[in-house]
């Protein structure tokens, strides 16, 4: 669910871009019942969440869906802060960043379980790097404050290896995979659809992500969605709809959702019919409520970056979790 462009810019001036959008979309106008509801919702690479509603014949919402894409769940939370969008799907680590200043207007409102496959440290093809540790004082390519940033982080101590040990780069998807394959860096951490092409351009793996990540990915609703009780269950109606969606697809349309996949990753369908069974295998798409559990999933990701020195100093990630969509959200699963 992740695609893959230019250095990332700056949250400041990406909150300044994204405000006339928000100010357009006149941010989330008081809604009396579900069927005066918009919610901005953002997705990650390509629109996977609107396609597999689709897919199940479960897109016929009560309320109205405007789906926006990005390159990463970092920036879909930026948007949130800039009043862009009503809810964002992310990793753990996006809301870290986006809270760290101690003035979140979001919270994390569910927890969707997912696969952690396709996250990955590539090198490109010929490369004499085999491993992590081939990585010290080589310059290594990552997405910041991603998935990525963190299991690279992990990778390197599993190696014996610190992030001073190498040259680390942050770079977007797109513009990671252009520095790989133009030899301008030695490796890539990244996920998902970037990783995918990055193998068929020819790159291998040299460290993954799958064991080292969680598989919580996180919804994260602006607090004004929270304070009006027909978008909270717009909301909750919307995370549940996705996880009767992906339960359709197991149900024996794996083969032909893959077609869909196929046609906006860009990849063989055989190959992506391969890649949707083995996540859905290895840990099957479905929502969560808020529970003691995920919430510590989170804090000890969090102090890893305050370890790597990425946060300023310890956040205690209680403070922008909440459980107000848990009963809501139960009745709708």
């Amino acid at each position: 669910m992740l695609l893959p462009r230019a250095l990332r810019a700056p949250a400041a001036l990406l909150t300044a871009l994204l405000l006339p959008f928000a100010a357009a979309c006149g941010g989330s106008a008081r809604a009396d019942s579900e069927h005066d509801v918009t919610l901005r919702v953002g997705a990650t690479g390509w629109k996977v969440e609107e396609a597999v509603l689709k897919f199940a014949h479960l897109d016929d919402t009560p309320y109205k869906v405007k789906w926006s894409v990005f390159q990463g769940g970092d920036q879909q939370l930026q948007a949130v802060r800039a009043n862009a969008l009503d809810l964002a799907s992310s990793s753990e680590i996006p809301p870290v960043f986006s809270a760290a200043d101690g003035r979140p207007n979001f919270k994390v409102v569910a927890v969707q379980r997912g696969s952690t496959l396709n996250q990955e440290v590539v090198v490109p093809k010929g490369s004499k790097v085999t491993g992590i540790a081939g990585l010290k004082g080589r310059k290594v390519g990552y997405v910041k404050n991603t998935t990525a940033h963190y299991f690279l982080y992990e990778l390197l101590k599993q190696a014996g290896l610190t992030w001073s040990d190498i040259d680390a780069k942050p770079l977007l998807p797109n513009d990671g995979l252009a520095a790989l394959n133009g030899g301008s860096i030695d490796a890539f951490a990244s996920y998902g659809t970037s990783v995918i092409t990055a193998h068929q351009q020819g790159a291998t793996t040299v460290g993954s992500g799958a064991d080292i990540l969680s598989g919580n990915f996180l919804w994260s609703a602006r607090d004004s969605v929270l304070k009006n009780s027909a978008e909270k269950t717009a909301a909750a109606d919307l995370i549940a709809r996705i996880t009767k969606a992906y339960a359709y697809v197991r149900d024996g349309r794996e083969a032909d959702f893959a077609k869909v996949v196929a046609e906006n990753t860009h990849q063989p369908v055989a190959q992506a019919e391969q890649d949707l069974t083995a996540q859905q295998k290895q840990r099957p798409t479905q929502a969560r409520t808020v529970d003691d559990t995920a919430i510590a999933s989170q804090q000890k990701v969090a102090d890893a970056f305050t370890e790597l020195g990425a946060l300023p100093s310890r956040l205690d990630v209680k403070s922008f979790w909440t459980t107000a969509l848990n009963a809501d959200l139960k009745k709708a699963l």
